[in-house]
């Protein structure tokens, strides 16, 4: 299936590491050209490294701009670097940021707007400058990838969750907003995923519960209809999918991607 995604400029915030690493591999290998943007260089130098070991003769289709995307300013000079490097960016992906699970009694207004910023407004600072910027050249596309926690409510994801739920009303909103100007918007909502934070939780519950890391993925993984917890790969093959010329008539759209562990309609 050809994705007419050859020399596209595809912007990627948090694109260092986990499922925004993967979609940048899964762009370059359509041949696109993407700029990461993440909070750390450190980050984006591994996952630089990691990018040219794979596709070795597209060193020219890679930028890397550090830029903490909380800060709205911080966002634009980002923006404005890449597309000064690359061009206009036709595509964004949002992939920065997560926000801490904590439980109800021990949560504080703070935690609150720790979520916010941390999933909602790191997104909101590259959407808000980027859509208005595709929209007077009539054409482009942003994907977020969001997460089931703003589908149903975790009592202990629960700030996560609102900040999640905003950021779906924001991409079906926006989608139906700027339609008309050619550009298009959608939302993924991966669910449990095989990245480095998921790692780190099944150590912790190892750690918690006596057992091995390996036994921790083990439940994890029977718990979910197809098996088998969700790879970053997969998750950017869909997103790939969305962003290109194939699923042209997709807007406004919220992709569910928890292998059916929460069966639901709407």
């Amino acid at each position: 299936m050809e994705l007419e995604l050859q020399g596209k400029h595809v912007l990627i915030g948090g694109g260092s590491k986990g499922i925004g690493l993967a979609c940048a591999q899964g762009f370059l290998r359509e041949g696109a050209r993407v700029s990461l943007v993440s909070r750390a260089p450190e980050h984006l130098e591994s996952a630089a490294r990691t990018l040219l070991a794979r596709f070795p003769d597209a060193h020219e289709r890679i930028a890397s701009h550090a830029a903490n995307l909380r800060d709205a300013a911080a966002a634009v000079s980002a923006i404005d670097d890449a597309e000064s490097r690359q061009g206009p960016v036709d595509i964004l992906v949002n992939c920065a940021g997560a926000a801490r699970r904590t439980p109800p009694d021990e949560l504080t207004p703070s935690h609150w707007h720790e979520a916010m910023e941390a999933k909602y407004f790191t997104y909101i600072h590259l959407i808000d400058p980027l859509i208005k910027r595709m929209a007077a050249r009539g054409a482009g596309v942003i994907l977020n990838v969001v997460g089931m926690g703003g589908k149903f409510a975790k009592t202990i994801h629960l700030p996560g969750g609102a900040a999640n739920a905003a950021l779906m009303l924001v991409s079906a909103g926006l989608a139906a907003a700027y339609g008309a100007r050619g550009v298009r918007v959608n939302a993924v909502n991966p669910g449990m995923t095989l990245t480095e934070r998921l790692r780190e939780g099944l150590l912790a519950e190892a750690r918690m519960n006596g057992g091995t890391p390996e036994e921790a993925l083990a439940k994890a993984s029977s718990k979910q209809p197809l098996g088998r917890i969700a790879t970053p790969e997969e998750i950017a093959d869909a997103v790939v999918f969305l962003c290109s010329a194939r699923a042209s008539y997709i807007s406004g759209a919220i992709l569910a991607m928890d292998g059916a562990l929460t069966p639901m309609v709407v």
